[in-house]
């Protein structure tokens, strides 16, 4: 559920009508909704309630937004980082360090230093090799890095190949089998503590089954280690559940979901861990955009919108569906092909599909816009920086301005020698 519902025959989010966004801001602009982010937040919490004990942490990735933020840390979420520059994010929306999980496959010297210094609360080992050098830098310090080793378990995740993370051939975690003499040579390091394993398949699951047996994997692997009088207190499952993009589809929620993980781990004896995302974050959010015109085309029409793939990046590279709804819809359709103006064939949304019927400065909508929106987006062709909006009720703000193609000009330079 979300709160982005038409009232009087205009789309609003909560009690704001996306037109009056749309004449103060301008177009595109994404647009979240509080109570969408707040809801989402307390209904994966409660599906976790058969759980002893559990820690979340807010996939920063899906949505950087300071504002969004400072509603998850308010709703008691930790965060998940994979850069420096998340985990600052994080720790300036008011969550704690403790409260923070460094995973990522490629973090450097320096981004381990900075969050030690900022006494980040777990590390997700990607490799041996990591943890060695994680290990070096505490001790160094005198501190001692708490960590978990990542694991990969060879588990098709079922998404799309892009966003798949636990088979072999990708490149996050540790092979399975290698997995229990890496974490005991790891924990015979003086500047590490290690406390448990993670594991993550993949994003946008719709299947809960492989995520099942990934966790099963775990828990044996878990076992294991136990069984060489290894400890292990904490086991991160990661996040990746998806949402239902399309009108009247159907995936598993965070009920089913949490009533899956309670079965396979419910007497682990550990805090499990969770790094949600999509799932929070994604029904949040729309983007808002504005007919441009409506082309005749070959076989469909092509209704052009001022919103491009520089904006909401996910269908020119996943071949992602979102919904297209009117701002004002009439109640008629028609069959067309939504493209955005950037000079690229990549740069469509929707390919001879029926939608509601617009033309030239009309507004509409890409729903489901509020994970891996916003954050992907570029200046590519020269093109300013979507601005982003937050509505509370009836009160709303910009959360980030739009940054224009001047402000981005003015940060290069011509060297002396081509003057």
């Amino acid at each position: 559920m979300d709160y982005f519902q038409l009232k009087d025959g205009v789309l609003h989010a909560e009690n704001v009508s996306l037109a009056a966004i749309a004449e103060a801001v301008g177009t595109p602009v994404y647009v979240y909704s509080r109570a969408t982010l707040e809801r989402h937040a307390r209904v994966f919490r409660e599906a976790l309630s058969g759980l002893p004990s559990i820690h979340l942490a807010f996939a920063v990735k899906s949505n950087p937004n300071l504002a969004v933020l400072r509603v998850l840390a308010r709703e008691g979420y930790g965060a998940d980082v994979v850069s420096a520059g998340e985990m600052h994010r994080a720790l300036a929306a008011g969550i704690a360090g403790s409260d923070i999980v460094f995973s990522g496959v490629g973090k450097t010297a320096r981004e381990m230093t900075e969050a030690l210094d900022a006494g980040l609360g777990q590390f997700n080992l990607e490799s041996e090799e990591e943890g060695v050098e994680l290990a070096a830098l505490a001790a160094a310090r005198g501190v001692r890095a708490v960590a978990t080793l990542r694991v990969n378990p060879d588990v098709d995740a079922r998404t799309h190949a892009k966003i798949s993370t636990g088979k072999a051939e990708n490149k996050f975690g540790v092979a399975y089998d290698a997995a229990p003499a890496i974490y005991a040579r790891l924990c015979a390091l003086d500047g590490l503590e290690m406390r448990g394993l993670a594991v993550h398949i993949g994003s946008q699951i719709g299947d809960l089954e492989p995520s099942r047996q990934a966790f099963l994997k775990m828990g044996a692997l878990m076992e294991s280690l136990r069984s060489q009088g290894l400890e292990v207190t904490h086991m991160d499952l990661g996040g990746g559940l998806g949402v239902p993009y399309r009108s009247g589809e159907s995936l598993p929620g965070p009920a089913e979901y949490g009533a899956m993980v309670a079965s396979v781990a419910r007497d682990w004896g550990v805090t499990v861990m969770f790094e949600p995302g999509r799932v929070i974050s994604g029904n949040s959010g729309v983007l808002v955009t504005e007919v441009i015109r409506v082309k005749p085309g070959a076989i469909n029409p092509f209704v052009v919108v001022d919103a491009a793939m520089n904006d909401l990046a996910r269908p020119a590279m996943y071949d992602a569906w979102h919904d297209f709804a009117a701002v004002t819809p009439t109640g008629e359709t028609m069959i067309a092909n939504v493209v955005g103006p950037i000079c690229e064939s990549s740069d469509t949304f929707a390919m001879g599909r029926e939608i509601d019927a617009v033309k030239a400065g009309d507004l509409a909508v890409f729903r489901t816009a509020g994970a891996y929106g916003a954050t992907m987006a570029n200046t590519y062709n020269s093109r300013p920086l979507v601005p982003e909006v937050m509505v509370d009720g009836d009160k709303w703000s910009v959360v980030a301005e739009r940054i224009e193609p001047a402000a981005i000009l003015a940060t290069e330079r011509v060297p002396e020698w081509l003057e």
